[in-house]
């Protein structure tokens, strides 16, 4: 099974999927590449940051299931995965990569998150430590990725509480298992 978290930036992807990682030890959460520098605070195997040299490489070894640019300059990807036998594979990745996982792998099951409002979504870049030029460009660009997350998604769920997030998720993927 593959389940894909997708959704704009700020929505709480990254919290949610670790607490569901956590709880559920049959999921394995595959480590994505990026090219954008490292957020103040942010773990350093959050990703696997590489220059654009790198990623380009990689991509053209065909090392990814799905690349994309989801923001001007800065490339993201999800290598060939890894996972352990008998775990489901997820993915916390941006809506072209959604989209481009569910056209290679029609059976997996998209779910976009969603923040309650701009201004909980603009809080939370903030409070990860992104630059206020960098949220205003988030914010605009998670408003086509909401349109078209859900045009793609199978389910949506609203990121207001983390912990029922998680349980609606958790229930999502028992659904789907």
């Amino acid at each position: 099974m593959i389940l894909v978290i997708t959704g704009p930036g700020g929505v709480g992807k990254g919290t949610l999927v670790a607490r569901l990682v956590e709880r559920d030890p049959q999921l394995w959460l595959s480590r994505s590449w990026t090219t954008r520098p490292r957020r103040p605070n942010e773990a350093e195997d959050a990703y696997l940051f590489v220059d654009r040299v790198a990623f380009d490489a990689h991509a053209a070894a065909g090392g990814f299931l799905e690349w994309a640019e989801p923001v001007p300059g800065q490339f993201s990807g999800t290598p060939l995965p890894e996972n352990p036998a008998g775990t489901g594979l997820v993915l916390e990745i941006n809506v072209d990569g959604a989209r481009q996982i569910k056209e290679r792998f029609p059976d997996a099951v998209v779910v976009l998150v969603l923040a309650p409002s701009v201004a909980a979504q603009e809080a939370r870049m903030r409070e990860r430590g992104d630059p206020p030029e960098r949220i205003a460009e988030r914010v605009r660009i998670g408003q086509e990725e909401e349109r078209a997350g859900r045009v793609l998604a199978d389910e949506v769920v609203v990121n207001d509480d983390l912990n029922r997030a998680v349980d609606e998720v958790a229930g999502i993927l028992q659904r789907y298992r």
